[in-house]
């Protein structure tokens, strides 16, 4: 199998963590960038909370750049969800639009790596070729 794509971000925790703290415009932030499950898994990280919304948000940075679509015209934020991490490996999920362009890249297979330090969340992102389409 071939790999089709590699992304990675890096993302300061303390920034994600002050726009998510910022009252009103942070609830608009988190609405837009982040889907509802995103959100739950977050929000129940009570101390660990900043570094998961900073990790999932350089994860859709990762994709948005392994699809070869980054910066203002890439995918719509939620359309890229990132599901489990903890206690679980994190994956990704994909809708829309960002899934169309994984499929027309033939990109069966999408792998996810996240780490975070004392303020640095980082995302990797590897984009395998789908077996069947080979």
């Amino acid at each position: 199998m071939a790999i089709v794509g590699i992304g990675s971000d890096l993302v300061e925790i303390s920034r994600v963590a002050e726009a998510v703290a910022a009252g009103e415009r942070g609830r608009r932030f988190v609405a837009r960038v982040f889907t509802d499950q995103e959100r739950e898994f977050c929000e129940s990280r009570a101390a660990g909370r900043g570094r998961s919304y900073a990790a999932r948000f350089a994860a859709k940075e990762a994709v948005m750049k392994a699809l070869g679509r980054s910066g203002p015209w890439g995918f719509p934020w939620r359309e890229i969800e990132v599901v489990g991490g903890g206690r679980s490996a994190p994956s990704l999920r994909l809708h829309g639009r960002t899934r169309r362009r994984a499929e027309e890249m033939g990109a069966g297979r999408l792998h996810l790596s996240l780490a975070h330090g004392q303020d640095i969340a980082l995302a990797s992102v590897v984009c395998e070729e789908d077996p069947a389409g080979a």
